[in-house]
């Protein structure tokens, strides 16, 4: 597995890669989150330009696999997204990911990694607290991480409970 920045050709392959991961929520009874557009072109080419997104292949030329996309916020690089295809899952692909963009983080200066996430979805809290990451009480929230679950609840994500975690650089 090689993990290499995306680039522009990379982004409608992402697309596809957030469509059927997100089929696994519906195992869950949360249809919505399945049903969910995924991220645009141009949002993942604004994280693409800064630096912030970056893809999982097979092989150097193979096709994505795997992407995580975040930036920096209040000192932590915040982690948008993190997505598998489900013919990769359970290969280490999403703790790779993980790893480097913590590497990436470190190297620019950042204190963390920061997330947002459902509570209870075995592969969200619980999978990124195995990971190192810890359930941040309402009064760590900085101002970003504030504005951002915002932003999610007026989306309608509060549908389930969400949490916002950290992991210390």
């Amino acid at each position: 597995m090689i993990i290499r920045d995306a680039t522009r050709p990379d982004l409608p392959r992402l697309q596809d890669i957030e469509t059927a991961a997100g089929e696994v929520f519906r195992t869950l009874g949360m249809d919505a989150i399945a049903d969910d557009e995924p991220p645009t072109v141009a949002e993942l080419t604004r994280y693409a330009d800064a630096g912030h997104a970056w893809v999982a292949v097979d092989e150097e030329s193979g096709p994505a696999i795997a992407y995580l996309v975040g930036e920096p916020v209040d000192g932590a690089f915040h982690i948008e997204q993190v997505t598998v295809h489900p013919d990769a899952a359970r290969r280490g692909v999403g703790r790779a990911l993980v790893a480097y963009a913590a590497d990436c983080a470190r190297d620019r200066g950042l204190a963390g990694l920061t997330l947002t996430t459902f509570t209870d979805v075995p592969w969200n809290a619980p999978y990124y607290e195995r990971l190192g990451f810890r359930r941040l009480a309402a009064a760590e929230l900085t101002p970003g991480l504030r504005r951002i679950r915002a932003a999610e609840a007026a989306h309608g994500l509060d549908r389930w409970p969400r949490v916002c975690m950290r992991r210390d650089l």
